[in-house]
């Protein structure tokens, strides 16, 4: 059957998941990473209002925990994540330190980008990991970096992760267009959520067809249903060996659902975009209890290992909130160093001499001369 939102829907409870030969051990990492994503996002919801500490907006990904927990057993540390501006799954995904992601929202200097950054535009270096703002700005950037892996005939790949509105956007068609073309190593991740902000994905493209247009550009590209996690942990598994092994870029998508409002904790449904019979068919189909369900009848997860594991988040995330709330704030920046650099080594390099830092807006216009 052909995915889309709407057959999707017409389903009722899923039954389809199956642990078939995955490992056992497996199943608990992806169940532990799921819950620890759920448990983690819960509390800063918690915590955000009425305390009002927390610096900036977030966009919270309750609901869509399958896939940044299928790729977090995927990525190597060497490989590039990329995230749009609901960052927290890729963040996690990457192994990146989460009491520093905690610090950064509260705006601390101990935060991953000393608190500058917040949310959706967190990122950390030292893991490979970069979110940004703007709609499909990390497709773009992706695409970039992939190339220069290329280049240097690197084993590592580029992942971006983005929702099915960056597909609205030019940039991710060319970023389609250059990696098919190059055969870069680029995974593209769309979590198709429905929504880009309230906006259904039939009010803004003609159809819900991502992975039928994406193909001729030469993607490959394959559909799942995004809250089976052990079908998403396979279907990102073929995705990235096909990547990896040289034969081109792949899309996967990943058919999910965001609980939460756009942005924020608070409630977003006086906006009437979605029904309130949509919100519980997909919190019927709740990732994290698809997979719970299963693995309890499967005996890969007994009640006491759930309860340690739970026990084990709940220590987890009150140390990244001691820590967050304890650390300081950043000192005063140098704003002008912080987004310019005078400096030009390479052009001082390649020409012989230091490269003009200021441009003269008063010299000749040049004039065209025959070759």
């Amino acid at each position: 059957m052909e995915l889309s939102h709407r057959t999707i829907a017409s389903l009722g409870k899923y039954d389809a998941m199956h642990i078939g030969k995955l490992e056992p051990s497996l199943v608990v990492t992806l169940y532990r990473q799921m819950l620890r994503l759920r448990r983690m996002e819960e509390a800063l919801i918690a915590e955000y209002h009425p305390a009002d500490e927390m610096r900036c907006p977030i966009h919270f990904c309750i609901g869509q925990e399958a896939v940044p927990a299928a790729l977090s057993a995927l990525v190597e540390p060497g490989d590039y994540l990329f995230s749009h501006h609901r960052s927290h799954g890729y963040y996690f995904a990457k192994g990146a330190p989460l009491r520093e992601l905690f610090a950064e929202i509260y705006g601390k200097a101990a935060g991953a980008n000393g608190g500058k950054a917040g949310s959706q535009d967190i990122s950390h270096v030292s893991s490979r990991f970069f979110s940004g703002a703007i709609l499909a700005g990390a497709v773009s950037i992706a695409c970039g970096a992939a190339f220069g892996l290329q280049v240097k005939r690197s084993s590592n790949i580029a992942v971006s992760g983005f929702g099915e509105g960056a597909t609205d956007e030019g940039a991710f068609w060319e970023v389609a267009n250059y990696a098919g073309f190059k055969r870069l190593p680029l995974l593209l991740v769309c979590e198709n959520n429905r929504y880009a902000t309230y906006s259904d994905q039939l009010k803004r493209q003609a159809a819900d067809n991502i992975c039928e247009r994406v193909r001729p550009f030469g993607v490959s590209a394959e559909q799942v249903f995004g809250n089976d996690v052990l079908q998403v942990y396979r279907t990102l598994q073929s995705a990235i060996d096909h990547v990896r092994n040289g034969r081109g870029p792949a899309l996967v998508e990943a058919y999910t659902y965001r609980w939460n409002s756009h942005v924020g904790p608070e409630d977003d449904g006086a906006n009437n975009y979605r029904t309130a019979a949509e919100m519980q068919f997909w919190k019927q189909n709740c990732p994290l209890r698809l997979l719970e369900e299963k693995a309890l009848e499967a005996g890969v997860l007994t009640e006491s290992v759930r309860a340690s594991i739970e026990a084990g988040i709940a220590e987890e995330i009150r140390a990244n909130f001691e820590f967050a709330k304890s650390a300081a704030f950043p000192t005063p920046s140098d704003w002008v160093a912080a987004n310019y650099d005078g400096s030009s080594p390479v052009a001082d390099r390649v020409l012989g001499m230091a490269a003009e830092t200021e441009f003269d807006h008063f010299q000749a216009d040049a004039r065209l001369e025959p070759y």
